[in-house]
C-alpha cells in the first residue's frame, strides 16, 4: 500500500502543477490584454488630447487671439500692466 499511496501522491502533485501552471497562463494572458485594453485606451487619449488642442488652437487663431495667455492662467507680466496702467490712470484723473 505505501507504493500506491505514493504513486497517487505523486500524480496528485503532477496534476496540481499542471494545473497551477494552466491557471498562471491563463492570469498572464488575461494581464497581457488588460495591459494592452490599457495602453490603447492611453494612446486614444492621447490622440483626443491632441485634437483638442489643435482645435482650440485654431478657435483662437480664428478670433485673432493666438499667441495671447489663456484667461485661467494671466501672466505676471500682463498683471503687473494692468497695475501699471490702473497707477497713470489714476494719476492723470487725479484720484
Amino acid at each position: 500500500m505505501d507504493g500506491h499511496d505514493s504513486e497517487d501522491t505523486k500524480q496528485s502533485t503532477a496534476d496540481m502543477t499542471v494545473f497551477v501552471q494552466n491557471l498562471l497562463q491563463q492570469m498572464q494572458s488575461r494581464f497581457q490584454t488588460m495591459s494592452d485594453s490599457i495602453i490603447t485606451k492611453i494612446d486614444e487619449m492621447g490622440s483626443r488630447i491632441n485634437e483638442l488642442e489643435q482645435s482650440i488652437n485654431d478657435l483662437k487663431s480664428e478670433m485673432g487671439v493666438e499667441g495671447s495667455p489663456s484667461p485661467m492662467t494671466p501672466s505676471k507680466s500682463s498683471a503687473d500692466e494692468v497695475k501699471k496702467d490702473e497707477v497713470c490712470h489714476g494719476a492723470m484723473t487725479g484720484s
